[in-house]
């Protein structure tokens, strides 16, 4: 694998961002323009192995280091361990000049090259080593979460989870095909030299696996709306409330917008459809992408799920999309930092913001309408606990079903949904 002059760096930097502020810079890998694909793996990689990093780390690094020789050395140790195809000299030598940058370059980039030559020439020695380590650790995860995924859904089952998130996630497509057949797109897909693959959640809509570092605007018809960028396990909540054209239905935490695309299409253009978000920045790209793909009768508004009546008055829905804010945990693989930020603090906080959502949009429900609670977790505690003690609670609803995804067996990201109706 190849990068530019800078490319390591460039990773380096977003890195050592993460490791002093603890947010993930978004907008940092949203800007990249030289080797995009390789500084994302560099820095994806990085994240999700943190574990694994801090372990090498201590193992080689006596006195802490500034962050960013600490993220040139991690960047360099996931090159020289963790991938394929790495040219170990540019690997080494690129670290060590980025090193320099800093006030103390000299000095930072000396102990970058002596702590990284070590590490290639001890390969051999530190794999073995790390073999032996914890399975936590191995895998670089939260002790505490795996146990929680063992007592779950079993040993196994939690081991095949942990290995489905340390492998980089695909970019998966859904056809519009209310914009284009989908023989037809992968028809020009083909002739613009990309091998689509169809993914095997494919039935009522068809995803495509795309190859890896496509850029996806450059795809064809993506201008013309002819895709959207989707996993297939947002098609279960959608499936769960069956919007239809002529209702009244609320997407009330909407961003980035993949489920009020999907459940436009159902309704055949979106009219009836408000789509509501909380962050304005987030309000144009939602907008832009509904007009991409045509469904511009979609109304897109800001608000807060927690009182949508400042945004929405006294309106009423017969359906309500209800996509709450989560720990994420089913799509470790896409957020490949989410993992280090599932602590118990946040879990409850998280769970009460889930639960006031809830009450909150159920009452934006006419009479015998219908409201389906997702998360792209699979935690217990913010999914069948949290619906199960609401309902019991609010006796003026009722449970219909629940469904969920567990991605080493559905082969898509994790995904919880469950159907409530008001009587």
């Amino acid at each position: 694998m190849r990068g530019g002059r800078n490319s390591r760096l460039a990773a380096a930097q977003i890195v050592a961002e993460w490791l002093e502020s603890g947010d993930f810079p978004e907008r940092a890998l949203a800007g990249l323009k030289q080797d995009r694909a390789f500084v994302m793996t560099l820095v994806h990689g990085v994240l999700r192995q943190q574990a694994v990093m801090v372990w090498l780390e201590e193992r080689w690094v006596r006195r802490a280091p500034s962050f960013l020789t600490r993220a040139l050395l991690q960047v360099g140790f996931y090159q020289l361990l963790l991938l394929d195809e790495v040219e170990v000299y540019a690997a080494i030598n690129e670290c060590v000049e980025g090193a320099k940058c800093q006030s103390n370059g000299l000095g930072a980039a000396k102990l970058v090259n002596g702590v990284l030559r070590r590490c290639d020439r001890e390969r051999v020695e530190v794999m073995a080593a790390l073999a032996g380590e914890s399975m936590a650790l191995r895998l670089s995860h939260p002790a505490a979460l795996l146990a929680g995924w063992e007592r779950v859904y079993g040993a196994e089952e939690a081991l095949a989870l942990a290995e489905w998130n340390n492998v980089p996630a695909e970019t998966v497509v859904r056809v519009e095909q209310q914009r284009v057949e989908a023989d037809a797109f992968v028809d020009a897909l083909r002739a613009a030299g990309v091998e689509p693959l169809l993914h095997p959640a494919s039935e009522r809509e068809v995803f495509l696996v795309m190859p890896r570092g496509v850029s996806v605007a450059s795809l064809p018809g993506y201008a013309e709306g002819w895709f959207v960028v989707q996993d297939p396990a947002t098609v279960l909540s959608v499936d769960l409330l069956a919007p239809r054209t002529g209702e009244r239905v609320l997407d009330a935490c909407a961003a980035p917008g993949g489920k009020s695309l999907l459940m436009a299409s159902r309704m055949r253009g979106g009219a009836g459809l408000t789509a509501m978000e909380l962050h304005a920045d987030r309000l144009p790209t939602l907008r832009a992408n509904m007009e991409r793909v045509g469904f511009g009768e979609v109304a897109v508004v800001q608000g807060d799920a927690r009182c949508p009546e400042d945004a929405l008055g006294d309106e009423l829905f017969d359906a309500v999309l209800l996509d709450v804010p989560c720990s994420n945990s089913g799509v470790l693989r896409r957020r490949s930092d989410a993992r280090w930020r599932i602590v118990p603090e946040r879990m409850e906080r998280l769970v009460a913001l889930q639960a006031e959502i809830l009450s909150a949009c159920a009452a934006r429900l006419r009479s015998g309408g219908r409201l389906v609670y997702s998360t792209c977790s699979l935690e217990p505690m913010e999914n069948e606990e949290l619906v199960n003690r609401w309902v019991a609670n609010h006796p003026a609803f009722q449970l219909d079903r629940e469904v969920k995804a567990f991605p080493p067996e559905a082969e898509t990201d994790g995904a919880f949904a469950a159907l409530i109706r008001r009587r």
